[in-house]
């Protein structure tokens, strides 16, 4: 399997030498591919916008639809290009607003946690440190992959700019061990996927949907303590993203309960709806139900637990999937 990861890495670094013009000529080609030719997943594309734009014609939708192919496109080249891309370059594509506050909280010793969903190229937000007060270590929570040769080509990919790659399962104890060195860190959760059954704490009314929602970053910053902010991402034209930084809070603890993860949703469907195709539709991230959640699982002591095991309901062995957030780019689930 190794050689394959070299055959793949060879492949992807010659292709990311390309200029961008070539990149995005590739990607026109791409979209007719996926969109015209293969259909990729646009049954669960249009069946996601035609639910979550009730008002919208068919006109307008299919206008997102197809906006929505063509930036898809461009984001797998685009993230093909990090591989190369060099610093002065990506940062005149990749512009970030609002840092003050993420250096403000820094200054006063405080870690920060920042929200985000599969907006724009999330891909490129890698390159925060270059952006930020060196003081902080920058990182991203992510799904490692099976394959350990292309979970490395990746994390290669997600590493280059300075920040560090955390295992999910990890998030809490390696926030832990920075704490414990004294090195503050801005840390980004792509926290707008689907949670497993057994994470589903909290649902809440997103892009006219009731929707699961993951709540990790939110128990994670009120045990830390750490400044919450949303990053909102906008597409400035082909090629060039502009991302800001908004406060949430920098007192976590003195939030209500899920009342940081109601905020964070509310303003990433305000990002979206300024700009629906710039969202991943292609993510099937409505397929658990609340009717289906009631019907299969209950809450024992804060945990859930499947109805019909009664042992493990009574003795309390059924443990919770790891939730600290997530982050890893789900493109096809």
């Amino acid at each position: 399997m190794r050689i394959v990861y070299y055959i793949v890495y060879g492949a992807w670094y010659a292709f990311s030498l390309l200029p961008m013009r070539v990149h995005y000529l590739i990607s026109d080609l791409l979209f007719w591919l996926l969109y015209g030719l293969l259909g990729y997943r646009r049954k669960v594309v249009w069946r996601n916008l035609k639910a979550s734009f009730p008002e919208k014609t068919e006109e307008e939708l299919r206008r997102t639809e197809r906006g929505f192919y063509h930036f898809f496109c461009d984001y797998i080249v685009e993230s093909v290009k990090l591989m190369t891309i060099s610093r002065e370059n990506l940062r005149r594509r990749m512009t970030f607003k609002g840092t003050e506050l993420i250096d403000a909280a820094v200054a006063d010793g405080q870690s920060c946690a920042v929200y985000l969903g599969h907006l724009c190229n999330w891909e490129w937000i890698t390159s925060l440190p270059l952006w930020v007060t060196p003081k902080a270590q920058c990182g991203q929570i992510y799904h490692p992959l099976e394959n350990k040769e292309f979970d490395r080509l990746f994390l290669r990919l997600r590493q280059r700019m300075g920040a560090v790659c955390i295992p999910m399962a990890d998030t809490l104890r390696e926030i832990i061990n920075f704490r414990k060195a004294e090195q503050p860190v801005v840390i980004g959760y792509i926290s707008d996927q689907v949670p497993f059954w057994f994470n589903i704490h909290h649902w809440c009314n997103f892009l006219n949907h009731d929707t699961p929602v993951l709540t990790g970053t939110e128990r994670i910053a009120k045990k830390v303590n750490h400044a919450v902010f949303f990053l909102d991402v906008r597409r400035v034209r082909r090629g060039y993203y502009e991302a800001e930084f908004k406060l949430i809070t920098r007192e976590p603890k003195k939030m209500a309960d899920y009342e940081i993860t109601d905020i964070y949703f509310r303003m990433l469907e305000e990002s979206i709806r300024h700009a629906p195709e710039f969202w991943l539709w292609s993510h099937n991230r409505w397929k658990r139900t609340r009717e289906e959640f009631n019907e299969r699982f209950e809450v024992v002591n804060g945990k859930v637990i499947p109805k019909d095991h009664p042992v493990n309901r009574r003795n309390g062995l059924i443990k919770a999937t790891a939730d600290p957030a997530s982050s890893a780019p789900c493109t096809a689930e």
